[in-house]
């Protein structure tokens, strides 16, 4: 999936977005309610997941916003306030569900998967590039129905690509994207990823060049 946090304090934003990643989730987080406006605007989300606490635009407001103008991403509210009054003013306001600070991970990446089942037609689960397959429900990629093996980065790597599969990414975008936590990887780790990857993807049965060189630029998904 998806998925823009907007949290204002870096203590639950960070430690947040890198067990998602590790779910294999593409995420951007936004530090503000005018910078989540700005991200949500520029982006469909999957998921949005917001504090209602927040400098310049508070999540109340953002989200009455955001469903004003028909954003259909889920919205799981993030409060440190549990009343029962706070709770249905964040759910009249278009959340589709909350949760109350200080909570475990666990207990978010459960409120996740329940709400993508109860609505699958929010997202689309299967990504598709000619013979190439990405399930996000169950985390597999295939190639012509047969299972392609891929570490937790190579996947997130080809759902990167599988999402915005006419664009090309430099190296520096990919390692910023989907490398933030993990100050040791450099631009010669994605070029190790990427080559891995056709590696098995070809074992799979694809051609030399699904993930194409731009040469001077970076890397895209080509037609088959």
């Amino acid at each position: 999936m998806k998925i823009l946090i907007i949290e204002d304090d870096d203590r639950i934003a960070d430690p947040l977005a890198e067990d998602l990643k590790r779910q294999h989730h593409v995420i951007d987080i936004a530090t503000n309610g005018f910078e989540g406006w700005e991200y949500a605007s520029a982006t469909q989300y999957d998921l949005i997941l917001l504090d209602l606490m927040l400098p310049q635009l508070d999540g109340i407001t953002l989200c009455k916003r955001l469903r004003t103008v028909k954003y259909n991403a889920l919205i799981l509210v993030l409060t440190a306030r549990d009343t029962t009054i706070d709770k249905v003013v964040g759910l009249d306001a278009g959340a589709d569900d909350y949760l109350v600070k200080p909570f475990e991970l666990e207990e978010l990446s459960a409120r996740i998967r329940a709400l993508s089942r109860r609505t699958p037609e929010i997202r689309l689960p299967i990504l598709v590039h000619g013979d190439l397959q990405l399930d996000s429900h169950t985390c597999q990629v295939t190639y012509q129905g047969k299972i392609v093996s891929l570490t937790p980065k190579e996947f997130t790597i080809i759902e990167y690509f599988l999402r915005y599969p006419t664009q090309v990414f430099t190296k520096a975008a990919i390692l910023e994207k989907l490398w933030d936590f993990d100050k040791l990887s450099s631009e010669e780790t994605i070029k190790t990823h990427i080559t891995n990857i056709r590696r098995k993807l070809k074992a799979a049965g694809s051609c030399d060049n699904l993930i194409e060189t731009v040469y001077g630029i970076g890397y895209r998904l080509s037609a088959e």
